[in-house]
């Protein structure tokens, strides 16, 4: 049964230095540091979109909603005064 044991743990001793010497390889340096990067990039982008669609957004509400209420209300009258017109019989 020593000996089992003693094997074992030479097992795990030689899975835990392949484990580390593949851990601290250059190429699994490189993918973790461009994972790293990918998501610092991802996150400013999605931070710098954010600050866009808050701007596009607030000005459309100030800017393009009152325009459109407006055309909405001129649109509105001119059929009420074509509508009154008709019932007046006026003609032109």
């Amino acid at each position: 049964m020593s000996s089992r044991g003693g094997g074992a743990s030479s097992d795990d001793g030689i899975l835990s230095r392949v484990s580390y010497s593949v851990s601290q390889s250059p190429i699994v340096y490189r993918g973790k540091k461009a994972a790293s990067d990918t998501a610092y990039v991802a996150k400013k982008l999605l931070k710098s979109t954010g600050k866009a669609a808050w701007i596009a957004g607030t000005t459309f509400l100030v800017l393009v909603v009152p325009l459109i209420i407006e055309m909405d209300r001129e649109q509105q009258l001119n059929e009420l005064e074509l509508q009154q017109a008709s019932l007046l019989g006026a003609s032109k």
